[in-house]
């Protein structure tokens, strides 16, 4: 994996493909190629490194104007991030190039075959096993996608594929399995990417590729068994623009107007409840739930954490969290009376998508929480909440985990009014949902202090972070996020843990981010901030609550919200907090080495 481009039609190729490449380097990447065919013959290019790397050593070749390419960013999954590793790949006689995202599960058996059969393989990857397949099956007669639907009988695994012939230089064959794929349709004209933003500045009209589907893409047609859909997103959506030097630090001052639009139009102030249309369900259906277990990977689970503890208090219903990559392999028990939400930005986690298969399987009863229009979760779940958090470019997760902790609070409030939740307390956390965006707005606003403690405690090589009952995802949350973009290492305890073991490593190196919000815990927090003092350690504390000024090292305060809503405030100075440290430190902040934003592979 992890970004694919493909162009047919009038215009040069090779600076569509490179602009699309650029598009997509927010996924994470560790290498780039392209092909196109001049001339009848296949001019492959590749490096390690960045987009730039590539279009700096594309200037060096003569202009081909090839109206037909691929091209590829590479996060490695067989082989190291070299040159020879790098996407297309092609047969031995360079006649087929392709380019592959997904894992091929049977890779060394093939590979094996191949070397049995005389055929030198130069690559350590799976992908270059599909490229001498197919030249296997493109006999005379047969055309180019009944050879690549003939070598994927043998194959096992993912795939988001796009196929290049340099017998057949009228049409591309791209095919999905697990792995997203996207075409773009064009006035005389065609489009592949593994993600809009790589189209969005070319059209806005848009087929997304069902798993199991090959299609033929020639520039003034397409065939494929999925309909056109419009996309709504503007090409500026995905540009930083003249106002941020990163994309983390534009999306996390993008949250409260992000919030706004996941919270518009679904407030009912006249039943004190939230109107989540899109999960079908009604209220018969709503009390029959006697269950909640939201799904997902990274902070897409923490956000999952925030909200089973909301479904928990507002609604009395029994709720949890769990990593979506653990739940198909413990061979889960699934209760028909339980709701569950599978939770992604992308739509295209692999490892959620494949949960939410398995429950599919067993008749589990389960809804999507997802970012993208037309994403596989959002499909195969057939029902759910879309995020409205906007694209989402740097690695890290802001703006959507936001809104998921925003989305999951109106589900455990319509769940907590079909149940025993009063009007009064409803229209408390309808009340305390709108004031949410100014709130963060107004901790955004500090955004240079909370930058300066950062940078006091930069050099620190580990951090703990520290949240009791609803702040408890908070700082797991907080945790990741430092790791992501800083590489400091940082782990999360929940307080009333911290006695019972982690209170070893606790010296005068060792910071500890304490969260404590104005609820009946703050004498317990304050009790954990004095046991980490006592032990020379230094403490930043951020807090809704009115501490004593020399409480902690330092104190970064939030506003007042409701109770059950301060985990959404608690986390915005925590994102701020990972950022300046890593720009202080001098990271990649967007692009944090060896991630990728959309992880499409177990």
């Amino acid at each position: 994996m992890c970004g694919i481009v493909g162009y047919i039609g009038r215009r040069d190729a090779t600076p569509v493909l490179l602009e699309g490449l650029r598009s997509l380097e927010y996924r994470g990447y560790d290498s780039a190629g392209l092909a196109v065919v001049h001339r009848n013959r296949l001019q492959v290019t590749r490096t390690a490194g960045r987009v730039q790397d590539l279009r700096d050593r594309l200037d060096g070749k003569t202009a081909t104007k090839a109206t037909i390419g691929i091209g590829h960013t590479r996060w490695a999954t067989h082989g190291e991030p070299n040159e020879t590793n790098a996407h297309p790949h092609t047969d031995t006689a360079g006649r087929i190039a392709i380019v592959h995202n997904g894992i091929i599960e049977n890779a060394e058996q093939l590979r094996d075959q191949l070397t049995g059969q005389g055929v030198k393989l130069v690559s350590d990857t799976d992908t270059e096993a599909l490229a001498h397949m197919i030249a296997a099956e493109a006999t005379e007669g047969v055309t180019l996608e009944d050879a690549v639907r003939r070598a994927l009988r043998h194959v096992e695994g993912t795939y988001g594929l796009v196929v290049l012939d340099i017998f057949q230089t009228n049409e591309l064959v791209v095919a999905r399995n697990g792995s997203p794929l996207v075409l773009g349709i064009g006035d005389g004209e065609m489009f592949v990417a593994s993600d809009v933003a790589a189209l969005v500045r070319h059209t806005k009209q848009v087929v997304y590729l069902q798993d199991g589907e090959v299609a033929t893409v020639r520039a003034a047609d397409y065939r494929t068994v999925s309909r056109p859909t419009t996309v709504e997103a503007e090409a500026g959506d995905f540009e930083l623009g003249p106002s941020y030097q990163d994309f983390m630090r534009k999306e996390i001052h993008e949250q409260p107007e992000a919030l706004r639009r996941a919270l518009r139009g679904r407030l009912d102030e006249r039943f004190a409840t939230a109107r989540l249309g899109g999960i079908n369900l009604d209220p018969r259906q709503l009390r029959s739930i006697r269950q909640v277990k939201f799904l997902g990977c990274g902070s897409a689970y923490y956000a999952g954490q925030m909200g089973a503890v909301l479904v928990e208090e507002l609604a009395r219903i029994p709720s949890d969290a769990e990593p979506a990559s653990e739940f198909r392999y413990r061979n889960p028990v699934v209760d028909p009376d339980t709701l569950y939400v599978a939770v992604s930005q992308s739509g295209e986690t692999a490892d959620t998508l494949m949960a939410v298969q398995e429950l599919k399987r067993k008749g589990g009863q389960v809804i999507g929480a997802v970012n993208v229009v037309g994403s596989a979760i959002g499909r195969e779940c057939g029902s759910g909440v879309f995020l409205h958090a906007g694209p989402e470019i740097a690695v890290a997760s802001t703006k959507a985990l936001t809104n998921m902790a925003g989305s999951f609070a109106m589900l455990a409030l319509l769940l907590g009014r079909v149940r025993d939740l009063s009007a009064a307390a409803g229209q408390r956390i309808v009340s305390g949902l709108r004031a949410l965006p100014d709130q963060i707005a107004q901790v955004l606003s500090d955004e240079d202090d909370i930058a300066e403690v950062a940078r006091r405690f930069a050099d620190a090589e580990h951090m703990f972070f520290i949240g009791r009952v609803r702040a408890w995802p908070v700082a797991r949350e907080g945790a990741q996020k430092l790791k992501e973009v800083s590489y400091v290492h940082a782990e999360a305890y929940q307080a009333s843990e911290l006695k019972h073991g982690p209170l070893a490593l606790i010296n005068c190196s060792m910071p500890s981010v304490v969260l404590v919000p104005a609820d009946e815990l703050v004498a317990k927090n304050i009790s954990t901030i004095e046991q980490i003092k006592a032990r020379g350690g230094p403490v930043i504390a951020v807090t809704s609550a009115d501490l004593p000024a020399d409480l902690a090292d330092a104190t970064i305060r939030i506003p007042r919200a409701e109770p059950e809503l301060e985990p959404l405030l608690l986390n915005v100075p925590l994102q701020l907090l990972a950022y300046h440290v890593a720009a202080k430190l001098g990271r990649d902040i967007d692009k944090p080495r060896n991630l990728a934003k959309s992880v499409t592979v177990e």
